[in-house]
Formats: structure tokens, sequence, C-alpha cells
């Protein structure tokens, strides 16, 4: 009876700042300082609440931004990703986070990164990174929508966006005609114009391959160069994200030493959303001059 007439005593400002002490001495208790366990091996710290306190289901489409850290907070990822949520299918599942935040929060998780790459994501482990290893995933939660509301959402969107889609085959079509261009797309819709055949080895899935290219609208204005940048592009072919698709079907049908000049519809660039730094609009043709300086079998560069 005496404590709690003590605590009846506090002003305000004191219980709250009590209230805090008591759970953060409990969060430290687990393996992380500052972090809670929630579920299964994902440990959860608050950084920001939303209006909303309603959390996703399973079927619902979420938008985040994400990032992936490693536990000294070294930064090898960041996105905004839309996709379905489901049920988690095992313990420290990624999808535990996603379901555990409401519109507008923002927290950190530490989960297994061996669950994430390679049970979530059906990949590799990265190599600067050990087996039984966890990492910090940072998630702001900006939209919760049901199936049903995002199936609504995109008709609307595609409906609206249909002017635009027309539009700019118009603008390639008079752009192909004006310059008499008489080489037929691909099936993809691929512009393929080869300018200098060289009598090198052919592209292969898991090749690394070296390029020179420069980058330009249809009006002829550049909006990327390699070679004003005087650093050519190194990737693994084949590997997702790497590049845009008109760019890995072009180097595709390339060996080592050709040029060509590819023209690309929206569909094969940056779609329908344009390009992350705004440079690229939506619904925009482009265009390459490729060269492909380099291509090596990736084993013998282990």
């Amino acid at each position: 009876m005496q404590r709690l007439y003590i605590f009846k005593l506090l002003p305000i400002w004191a219980l709250l700042l009590t209230i805090a002490q008591i759970l953060n001495s409990c969060s430290t208790k687990s393996s992380y300082p500052h972090y809670t366990l929630i579920e299964g091996d994902v440990y959860y710290k608050l950084i920001m609440f939303g209006d909303s306190r309603e959390t996703p289901k399973p079927s619902d489409f979420v938008t985040v931004d994400i990032a992936y850290r490693t536990m000294n907070d070294s930064l090898f990822f960041k996105g905004k990703r839309t996709m379905q949520l489901t049920e988690p299918e095992f313990e420290g599942s990624i999808d535990h986070c996603f379901l555990a935040l409401a519109e507008n929060d923002s927290a950190s998780f530490i989960i297994d990164a061996q669950g994430l790459f390679e049970k979530t994501l059906n990949g590799e482990l990265p190599s600067f990174l050990n087996p039984k290893e966890t990492i910090k995933v940072d998630i702001k939660m900006s939209i919760i929508r049901t199936a049903e509301q995002y199936r609504r959402e995109k008709e609307e969107f595609m409906a609206w966006i249909k002017d635009f889609g027309e539009y700019e085959r118009t603008v390639l079509e008079n752009y192909i005609e004006q310059r008499n261009i008489n080489i037929k797309p691909t099936k993809s819709g691929l512009y393929f114009i080869p300018i200098k055949s060289g009598n090198g080895k052919k592209v292969e899935i898991g090749d690394i391959v070296t390029v020179n290219y420069e980058g330009r609208f249809l009006n002829g204005k550049f909006f990327d160069s390699t070679i004003k940048r005087q650093q050519p592009f190194e990737f693994v072919y084949g590997t997702e994200w790497q590049v845009i698709k008109g760019l890995e079907e072009a180097i595709g049908l390339m060996k080592e030493g050709d040029r060509s000049v590819i023209i690309l519809p929206s569909g094969l660039a940056w779609g329908t959303k344009g390009s992350m730094t705004g440079i690229i609009p939506p619904f925009t043709s482009v265009m390459y001059e490729i060269e492909l300086v380099s291509v090596q079998q990736r084993s013998s560069r282990l």
C-alpha cells in the first residue's frame, strides 16, 4: 500500500519516466539491448507510431520503405517495395515484421540473415555475411490495402494511364518512321541495330560483362554515359536487378567487341513509374549505344 501511495504522489512526467525506465530495462534483458523479442527469433524496436493501430493481415498488400543493415549499422540495401503479405512460413520470417506494423509505423527489426536470403528471397547469403548471422531490417509501413482495394486501385490506375501508353506508342512509331528504320523489333519490342561486329565470345548467363554505353531520349538529349564518366559498367549477366530488361536482352544478342544501337519502349526500360531518380519520366522510350568491351567466365575470376 505504501508503494502505491508513493506512485500516486508522483507528478505525471516522473510517472512516465518511471514507466519508460521499466520498459527499457525489460527490453535490455533480450539478446539485443533496446530490442524486444516479439515472435520466434524476431526482435523489435519501435521508432515511430503512426496514427492507426490497425495492422495488416496475410493477403493484404503493403507498400514499405525498407533497408537492410549489418549489425554494425552498415547499410547494404535500401528501397521501396509493394508486396502481398502471406502467413509466415517459418520462425524468424520477415513476414512477422510486416504484420507487426500499422500504417505509418517505423521500426527496426533484428532477424536471421540466412532465413531472409535463402528461405524468403530464394537466393544466396551475401558473401559478407556468415551463416547464423543476424541483420537489422528497418521498415516504414507506408500503405496497407486489402486485396480487393489493391485490385480496384490497379484497375483505376490502368484506365487512367491508358492514354499515356497510346501517346508513347505514337511518338515511338513516328521516330522509327522519320528515320527510315527498317529493322523489325524483337518479340519484346526491342529495336536492335548492329553498328560494329566484334569477333569475341558470345555472352552467356553467369558471365562477367563489361560495357560502355550512352543513354539518350528520342530527342537526342543524353541522360547517362559511362564514357563521359570514364567508368565502364561491369556486372554478372543474368543477375536480377542489375540492368533494365532492354539492356539485358540486347547484351544477350551481342558478342565481345560488338557495338550496337538499341531503341527501347518504356516496357523494356523504366515503365509506367519512370526511374527512381526522376530523370526518366513514366512512359518514356529511350535509346542506347552499347559497346560490349569484354566477356569473362565467372570461374576465371574466382
